[in-house]
């Protein structure tokens, strides 16, 4: 028999920094809002397991988007006479705008890889607008991700990017799993990978102002699986010892993709957090 999820997509159009953007998102389930960010050069598709988690869904309102030049969502008008590179504050003003054309009320952000690490810097600039932010694959800095290889035409970067972010992931995670993930990745425009990851490696860095977020008005948790190589375990244990109150740590048995490469172990994570923020509200 056929089985039709409860997820919905849709487009929304709004201005951010000056840039008319037209911007795809999919949603499930009603409560409160769990806004969630994907990782560098892939979409929202990595959220498809937690959209149709029903009984998430019963009690949050869950929303994943693709940022602009990704997956659905088109590049902007005259995106050809310019380089991709992502900014800190184009980023910020993304999920801050998208958050706002919804009218969404403080909701959860919950990101992974280079939005791991700007949920902790949502945290940082307007601790009001969200209700909580869980970082997975976080940290302060993640040196050595941008680089001009998969530039090179001589190199076929829709293969060598996916390929890449492979070695990122759990061995134990499922088969099936670690490949949808290999699969996103191989989808992605030429240098957006490249461009995210500027952003990630390049313009973000919290070393020296992390210590100022207020985790009493903002509830911060950061999780990493052990086998996570690009933002390992100890990166995101020197985020936690950098913002005072903030929870979190290591999670067993998976890599850099959690609620992509290996889900229900994921949300043996995942539901004790969303239960804490709740019983807080």
């Amino acid at each position: 028999m056929a089985e039709i999820e409860d997820v919905v997509g849709r487009y929304v159009s709004f201005t951010s920094r000056g840039v008319e953007q037209r911007v795809y998102f999919e949603e499930a389930g009603e409560g409160p809002v769990l806004l969630c960010l994907h990782t560098a050069g892939a979409d929202a598709r990595q959220f498809r397991h937690l959209l149709a988690d029903r009984e998430l869904t019963a009690r949050f309102r869950v929303i994943a988007f693709d940022l602009p030049w990704h997956g659905k969502s088109l590049p902007p008008a005259g995106w050809w006479k310019q380089e991709y590179l992502l900014t800190t504050d184009e980023y910020v003003g993304l999920v801050e705008d998208f958050s706002a054309s919804l009218s969404l009320d403080r909701p959860i952000v919950l990101g992974c890889s280079m939005a791991g690490s700007l949920v902790i810097e949502l945290a940082r600039r307007d601790p009001q607008r969200w209700r909580g932010v869980i970082g997975l694959s976080g940290a302060l800095k993640v040196e050595g991700r941008f680089n001009d290889w998969p530039l090179d035409p001589s190199i076929n970067a829709q293969v060598s990017v996916a390929s890449w972010t492979h070695s990122l992931m759990s061995p134990h995670s499922p088969e099936a799993s670690r490949r949808e993930v290999w699969w996103i990745y191989s989808q992605g425009g030429p240098g957006i990978y490249r461009g995210d990851t500027y952003f990630y490696s390049q313009d973000f860095d919290l070393r020296d102002s992390a210590r100022t977020i207020d985790t009493g008005s903002i509830p911060v948790y950061l999780l990493t699986g052990e086998y996570d190589h690009a933002c390992t375990p100890a990166d995101t244990a020197a985020a936690l010892d950098a913002i005072p109150g903030a929870k979190g740590g290591t999670m067993t048995g998976i890599g850099h993709f959690p609620m992509a490469e290996n889900y229900p172990l994921f949300r043996e994570h995942l539901v004790p957090i969303l239960d804490e923020m709740e019983s807080a509200r």
